[in-house]
């Protein structure tokens, strides 16, 4: 983390593992805050350049739900700009066009006419039920999230893991129970989760993802209390966190699995990778250090 973390990552680092203040996260998040309530200057490491985007903003969103402060006027501004760049159904693009000109990674790709994300759209209103924020922007963007979710019949990894963020949130806690059953039994049918680490080649890759771009238990359900942890069993999450126990490397961060695509974004996001490792650890009582 000393060695090649930004700023906002040592910040985030000490608060969670060294009993950091939120104050010095939330000063150096206030750097990719733009003017017109979103976020940009590459806050998410493959989408780059200074202009506000809906992935950069949710990110803003999960940095302030971690450190206890996604609420108040900053993210009264943040819906503000979230509703700006949405669709008629409230959904939001992936990319907004005015990414173009600017450097992004060759798997996200910048359109003129961007279509609904499940992708974009249901991380951020699940962060924003989370924390209790209510919009007129979310009410039109949880429908959206439901009738995505609820109609999924062939989806992939990242896909499933914004659902299960819009899912572990959303106030109606009996339809989200049914819904992540359903999306646990696709998981399953399409073998989206690794459930072998030691064997992968037993298990396909999405198309569209890097070689070896598998995921894992650990992947969809990032804490115990996640309702997709009933979709494995206790022997196949054990194996799945000592896969992640595993992939530590001998500077003490994890490695990315995605496409690398430039070097600079690849430095940035382990450190990402590094602290979502440690966090999914503890809530599985592992110890950290």
């Amino acid at each position: 983390m000393w060695l090649s973390a930004r700023v906002l990552e040592q910040h985030l680092f000490a608060y969670h593992f060294l009993h950091g203040s939120p104050d010095p996260v939330e000063a150096a998040l206030d750097a990719y805050r733009n003017d017109d309530g979103g976020y940009g200057h590459a806050l998410e490491p493959d989408l780059r350049g200074p202009v506000s985007q809906p992935l950069h903003t949710t990110h803003a969103l999960r940095v302030l739900d971690e450190i206890g402060r996604c609420g108040g006027q900053r993210v009264e501004r943040v819906c503000r700009y979230l509703t700006s760049v949405s669709h008629v159904d409230g959904a939001l693009p992936a990319v907004h066009p005015s990414q173009r000109g600017y450097p992004a990674a060759p798997f996200i790709p910048v359109v003129g006419a961007p279509h609904s994300d499940l992708l974009a759209t249901g991380p951020a209103v699940g962060l924003l039920h989370r924390n209790d924020v209510w919009h007129a922007w979310i009410f039109r963007a949880t429908d959206f999230c439901w009738q995505a979710v609820e109609s999924l019949e062939k989806s992939h990894p990242y896909e499933v893991e914004a659902a299960m963020v819009f899912l572990d949130s959303v106030p109606d806690r009996p339809r989200a129970q049914a819904a992540a059953d359903r999306l646990g039994r696709l998981v399953r049918e399409q073998r989206l989760a690794a459930l072998a680490p030691d064997r992968l080649d037993a298990w396909p890759v999405s198309p569209g993802y890097a070689p070896g771009e598998h995921h894992f238990p650990h992947d969809f359900a990032r804490s115990p209390e996640s309702l997709a942890r009933a979709w494995f069993t206790d022997d196949e999450m054990e194996r799945s966190l000592d896969h992640l126990v595993a992939g530590q490397q001998e500077d003490g961060g994890w490695p990315i699995r995605w496409r690398r695509w430039a070097p600079l974004p690849t430095l940035e996001s382990r450190s990402l990778v590094t602290i979502e490792a440690l966090r999914t650890l503890r809530a599985y009582g592992r110890f950290v250090g």
